[in-house]
């Protein structure tokens, strides 16, 4: 990690603040609930039109056809090409995976 200082003592890093949003999406097989992080300030939609491949969900819990979990994970990488929708789970707790 690099930090600069400007001459009036501001400073300056290359980490990203992000903020965690639970969100529920729905792959071309799958729905996933989890914790979608997306840059301070930006939407669900903004984090999805950036130019990744993958969309980070942490606290992941995957869900088959009938409602059942069949996995979790503290981190999933989702192809965004396999996403069909997603959406703000508002209101909702993610349990933490394995928990």
């Amino acid at each position: 990690m690099t930090i600069e200082y400007d001459e009036k003592g501001k400073f300056y890093t290359d980490v990203v603040t992000k903020v965690a949003v639970p969100s529920v999406m729905q792959t071309t097989t799958h729905l996933i609930r989890g914790l979608v992080h997306v840059r301070q300030g930006e939407r669900l939609k903004d984090e999805l039109e950036n130019n990744e491949r993958f969309t980070a969900v942490t606290n992941a819990s995957i869900y088959d056809a009938n409602g059942k979990v069949i996995f979790t994970s503290a981190f999933l990488a989702v192809q965004r090409d396999q996403i069909v929708w997603i959406m703000p789970a508002e209101g909702e707790e993610i349990k933490m995976a394995g928990g």
